[in-house]
């Protein structure tokens, strides 16, 4: 099945060090075993997965007019992506983050916004977004339920399936700042912490069941080591995450939903488009990056039937 993306949001340059156990008191200095850097954030990043699992994806959004949003659109378009959607802004960086990864994989974040504050709903390539199957949202609460309401909207008309992932820790405040656009919503895909912080919920099923009453039709939560969980009105489906060693945990939400819309534009049942996206995660996991790993859909389904899962 044919599927087109357009991945509208977020548009990070990752610079990744590992292994960090600690930074270097004063002058110091610290030799570690790897340094890269890469495209990331919840509209890049998961273009580019989504790309490698054989959608036709475009992206949208902004960067500076500098040298780092210079490599962050080669490195997109060297995955397939097409940037011409993307503006180049003057007069303010390219979003960047340092992540200095721990020996487990996990890692803190210094980061810089950029050219990804700002982003208004004239600037939105509306036409090729009707022409479009999917439209996702990468960081919607950057502008705001009732600005991205107004992308979505439009989108919903011409019968484009939408969906988002969030950026920002949950809270009962950023729930409301969203509000407006959750209606739009077909799908939804927080991770847990996310989850719980934005409705308050004790439980993944009732803060998933929250959002469903606000109007969202589908919410894919991941949660880490033990997979995800997919919640519709009809349904709650558990699927555990695949063992795997884990080098670097960035990205693998974005690579979680790149593999679940892929699943859900090739038709697959829920449960099918939810372990697309954990083998899509667990092949991330296993190097630097949010673009770490060669692969396709074919890959990605015979690491799914080949590799053993977590309990």
């Amino acid at each position: 099945m044919t599927q087109t993306v357009v991945t509208l949001g977020a548009h990070v340059f990752d610079v990744q060090v590992r292994p960090v156990e600690a930074i270097p008191d004063g002058q110091g200095a610290a030799l570690v075993e790897q340094i890269r850097f890469g495209p990331a954030g919840t509209a890049a990043g998961t273009a580019v997965t989504l790309a490698k699992l054989g959608a036709s994806v475009r992206t949208a959004g902004a960067v500076g007019a500098d040298p780092i949003g210079d490599l962050l659109l080669a490195m997109l378009a060297r995955h397939g992506v097409d940037t011409s959607l993307v503006l180049r802004r003057s007069g303010v960086q390219t979003s960047a983050s340092v992540l200095p990864i721990r020996p487990d994989g996990s890692r803190p974040a210094f980061h810089v916004p950029g050219a990804n504050l700002g982003y208004e709903p004239s600037e939105a390539p509306g036409a090729e977004i009707a022409r479009a199957t999917h439209l996702h949202l990468g960081g919607p609460e950057l502008m705001g339920g009732e600005k991205a309401a107004q992308i979505l909207a439009p989108a919903r008309a011409a019968g484009v399936v939408t969906s988002a992932d969030l950026l920002a820790p949950g809270d009962p405040g950023v729930l409301a700042w969203l509000a407006p656009a959750l209606s739009l919503l077909d799908y939804l895909l927080p991770n847990e912490e996310q989850l719980l912080g934005l409705t308050g919920a004790t439980t993944l099923e009732d803060g998933a069941r929250a959002l469903l009453g606000q109007g969202v039709g589908c919410v894919a939560v991941t949660r880490g080591a033990r997979g995800a969980l997919v919640v519709t009105p009809q349904e709650s489906i558990a699927v555990p995450a695949f063992a795997v060693p884990v080098v670097d945990t960035t990205g693998c939400g974005d690579a979680f939903s790149a593999g679940f819309l892929r699943g859900v534009g090739l038709g697959r049942p829920l449960r099918e488009a939810a372990t697309l996206g954990c083998a899509a995660a667990g092949l991330v996991a296993q190097g630097l990056g949010t673009d770490h790993g060669e692969f396709d859909l074919a890959v990605a389904d015979a690491f799914a039937a080949t590799t053993p899962v977590l309990p």
